[in-house]
């Protein structure tokens, strides 16, 4: 009898693993595939991607959209502001949210409670697009690098996630190294941070792909086209290429120009999928660790 009810459970547990993999297989097929009609619409023929609308292998393997982007200075300077962008604004936002949320971790801190508060306030409640940009006008950023970085450069919920992956270290770390003689700056630096590598990975994914798809706030505070980073240009190349009205003194498109499109929106995705793989291996266990204290 235990041997016949133990056999129907394996059998259950084999027909809800068939079940279970085929809809994550569709499911993750469903997602691929629109990524993959991108790939194959860049290196199709204009001609073919307007008679089949959806190119999953390009019949006319053609390199003419690429070479269209790779001959004009406006692609390589709108990768250059992206990756400037990206690069310095996930280093200060690190510093700033690992810095910040270390010293909302530890308990003795006065005024913790309040500033905690205030912090996850900040998440429901904010003072909307025209405030801020009063704000950075006040401050005279527009028109300047930084106008894109500064007024993100501390997200809350990256700040609590941290928080929380600091207050899950043992207490005992940091009172054996200030008996050992060091302070505080010693204790964040040279045990809490080389501890807090995956979660740090993590956050720094979160502010990279953030700073990388930044287009709001370009648009609002930039006036300069030639501080638009790639996605803003992105945006102008689909305005133009659609017939729309542009700015055609900035991106140079004869309509249609659906390859074109296609390569540009590869050439933007790329470097955060050649980034990816390097702390893939963190992500899962960085926002689990991060998630286990309130």
């Amino acid at each position: 009898m235990a041997q016949s009810l133990h056999k129907k459970h394996s059998i259950g547990d084999r027909i809800f693993s068939v079940v279970n993999n085929t809809l994550l297989a569709l499911l993750a097929i469903a997602c691929l595939l629109p990524f993959v009609n991108v790939i194959a619409s860049s290196f199709a023929s204009t001609r073919e991607i307007i008679e089949k609308r959806f190119v999953l292998f390009p019949t006319t393997f053609s390199l003419d959209a690429y070479k269209y982007i790779l001959s004009t200075p406006t692609i390589f300077r709108g990768l250059g502001v992206s990756i400037g962008v990206t690069v310095v604004g996930t280093l200060l936002s690190m510093a700033l949210t690992a810095a910040m949320a270390y010293g909302l971790s530890r308990r003795y801190l006065y005024g913790r409670n309040p500033i905690n508060f205030i912090i996850v306030f900040s998440m429901l409640f904010s003072g909307g697009m025209i405030p801020t940009f009063l704000v950075v006008k006040g401050v005279h950023l527009i028109d300047s690098y930084w106008s894109m970085i500064i007024p993100s450069a501390i997200n809350a919920f990256n700040l609590i996630i941290m928080r929380n992956f600091f207050q899950a270290l043992p207490d005992s770390l940091e009172e054996s190294a200030k008996i050992d003689g060091s302070n505080d700056f010693g204790v964040f630096f040279k045990i809490m941070l080389p501890l807090s590598l995956p979660s740090i990975a993590t956050i720094s994914l979160f502010y990279g792909v953030a700073y990388w798809n930044t287009y709001m706030s370009a648009i609002l505070y930039l006036n300069d086209s030639l501080k638009w980073p790639i996605q803003v240009l992105l945006r102008q190349i689909v305005i133009v290429s659609s017939g729309m009205q542009g700015d055609n003194s900035v991106v140079d498109i004869i309509p249609p120009a659906q390859g074109i499109k296609m390569a540009v929106i590869v050439v933007a995705t790329l470097p955060m999928l050649i980034a990816y793989p390097f702390v893939q291996r963190h992500f899962v266990k960085g926002a689990m660790l991060g998630s286990v204290k309130g």
